[in-house]
C-alpha cells in the first residue's frame, strides 16, 4: 500500500503567520502516521485575481499550474484558514478557484474530488477563526472534498504559541495532531478499499 500523500497549506502568506505554525502541528501528526506531508507556502505562488478574462487572454498563471499539480499529486489536504470578516481570507478563496480551473483533457475540478481534508484555525480572538472555517468547509465539501467532520479553532493566537512556533497548550496540540492523524488514516483506509 502506498504512502498517503498530504498537501499542508495556510491560508495567509503572512511571516509568522499563526496558521503556518498551526498547519505546521496537523502535518507532524500526519507524519508520525505514516503520510508524506508537503508544507505549501502561498506566498511563493503568487497569483492575480481570479478572472476568466486573465485565462482566456493571458493563459493560466505559471504558478496556478504549479499550485495545480501539487493538489493532483496528492491525496489529503490540511487547510489553516485565517478569519477575515467572519469568512475566508482572499488569498485562500484565489487559491481554490485558479486550482478548480479544468485543464485540457482534465475532469472538471480534478485537483479536489475525492480527496480527504481536515480544516482548522486560529485568531487572536476569542472564537479562534471558527465563523471562517464554516465558508472553507462548504466550499471544499461543493467541490468533491471529503471533508472531516472534527475541526479545531485555537483562540488568543497571539498567547497560544511559544517561541518555536508549537502551540503550549498540550491538549490543543495533540487534538490539531489527531486532525493530521485522521486524514492520513482516512486516505489509508480509502486506498485499503481499492485493492
Amino acid at each position: 500500500m502506498s504512502m498517503p500523500r498530504i498537501l499542508a497549506l495556510a491560508g495567509s502568506a503572512r511571516k509568522g503567520s499563526f496558521n503556518a505554525n498551526l498547519v505546521g502541528v496537523a502535518a507532524e501528526g500526519a507524519r508520525e502516521a505514516g503520510a508524506e506531508v508537503t508544507i505549501l507556502d502561498l506566498a511563493e505562488y503568487p497569483l492575480p485575481l481570479f478572472d476568466e478574462d486573465v485565462e482566456r487572454y493571458d493563459g493560466t498563471p505559471e504558478n496556478a499550474s504549479r499550485l495545480k499539480e501539487q493538489f493532483l499529486g496528492n491525496s489529503g489536504l490540511l487547510i489553516a484558514s485565517p478569519e477575515y470578516n467572519s469568512s475566508i481570507t482572499p488569498l485562500l478563496k484565489n487559491v481554490i478557484d485558479w486550482v478548480s480551473r479544468p485543464v485540457e483533457g482534465g475532469t472538471r475540478l480534478a485537483a479536489y474530488q475525492g480527496k480527504v481534508a481536515a480544516i482548522m484555525s486560529t485568531s487572536p480572538g476569542a472564537l479562534g477563526g471558527l465563523r471562517g472555517l464554516v465558508h472553507v468547509r462548504s466550499i471544499l465539501s461543493s467541490i468533491g472534498v471529503i471533508v472531516l467532520p472534527n475541526q479545531v479553532s485555537i483562540p488568543n493566537a497571539y498567547d497560544a504559541f511559544d517561541e518555536a512556533r508549537q502551540l503550549k497548550d498540550e491538549r490543543k496540540r495533540a487534538l490539531v495532531k489527531q486532525l493530521g492523524a485522521g486524514v492520513a488514516t482516512m486516505i489509508a483506509s480509502l486506498n485499503s478499499g481499492k485493492n
